[in-house]
C-alpha cells in the first residue's frame, strides 16, 4: 500500500530532519499501549515514542535517508526508541518523547554510542534517577516493507519484538551505577515540561 495524494503533499513539507522533529513536537503524546503506523500518526496527530520513531524513520526515508531506529533500554523507566540518520558521516536523531530533553539531536556525533551518550544525563524517570543502561545498533525498517509497515492499519508490535531481541550494548559498570547522582529539580522540571501525565512511567 502506498501513500495517497494528501499524505504525499504533507510529507513533502517535512523536507529536513528538523521539520520532521517540529511535527512530532507539536502533536499529542499517545499514552495507549499500542503501536500504530506512520500513516496512523499522520491521521490522528498523536504518537508515543515508538510510534514517533517509526514515523520519523519513514519521513526520513521519504527525503533520502535509510529508515533506521535505535532502541535504548532503561532501568525502572520506559525504554526509548529514536530514528537515526547519518549526514556527512555524522549521526543525528529525531524522536518523540514525553520528556522534552529526549528528542532531536543534530548530526554531529561520530558513532552511535557517542549519539546515545548525548542522552545519558537527560534520561531519567520522574524520581530524577538516571536510568539509561544499554542500546542497540540501528535496525533498518526496510526489512518489514512486505508488511507495509508505513501505511498499514495493523498493529506493529512485531517490530518492537524484533528490536527487543537485538543485542544491546551496556553503557555502565555496576560501580558506575552505584555512584549515579539524581538530576537537579530544575532539570527534572524542564524535562517534564508539557508532558502527558497519563503516559509517564511510574517508577518503583
Amino acid at each position: 500500500m502506498s501513500w495517497n495524494k494528501k499524505e504525499l503533499t504533507f510529507l513533502k513539507k517535512l523536507d529536513t530532519p528538523g521539520r520532521i522533529q517540529d511535527f512530532l513536537d507539536n502533536i499529542d503524546y499517545n499514552p495507549n499501549y499500542e503501536c500504530r503506523s506512520p500513516r496512523w500518526v499522520i491521521r490522528t496527530k498523536k504518537a508515543h515514542c515508538f510510534e514517533g520513531a517509526l514515523f520519523a524513520a519513514s519521513a526520513l526515508r521519504f527525503i533520502g535517508f535509510r529508515p533506521l531506529i535505535v532502541d535504548m533500554k532503561a532501568y525502572n523507566d520506559d525504554d526509548h526508541v529514536i530514528a537515526v540518520f547519518k549526514k556527512n558521516g555524522y549521526w543525528g536523531a529525531v524522536a518523540k518523547s514525553n520528556f522534552t530533553v529526549l528528542r532531536f539531536r543534530e548530526p554531529v556525533y561520530r558513532s552511535i554510542r557517542e549519539l546515545i551518550m548525548s542522552y545519558f544525563d537527560f534520561f531519567y524517570n520522574t524520581k530524577g534517577e538516571k536510568t539509561l543502561r544499554s542500546y542497540s545498533l540501528p535496525l533498518d525498517l526496510s526489512i518489514f516493507d512486505k508488511s507495509n509497515w508505513e501505511t498499514t492499519d495493523e498493529d506493529l508490535e512485531y517490530i518492537g519484538d524484533k528490536i527487543e531481541s537485538l543485542h544491546h550494548f551496556n553503557l555502565l559498570t555496576p560501580e558506575m551505577i552505584k555512584g549515579l547522582d539524581r538530576v537537579s529539580n530544575a532539570v527534572l522540571k524542564a524535562g517534564l515540561m508539557g508532558s502527558n501525565e497519563e503516559g509517564l512511567y511510574k517508577p518503583v
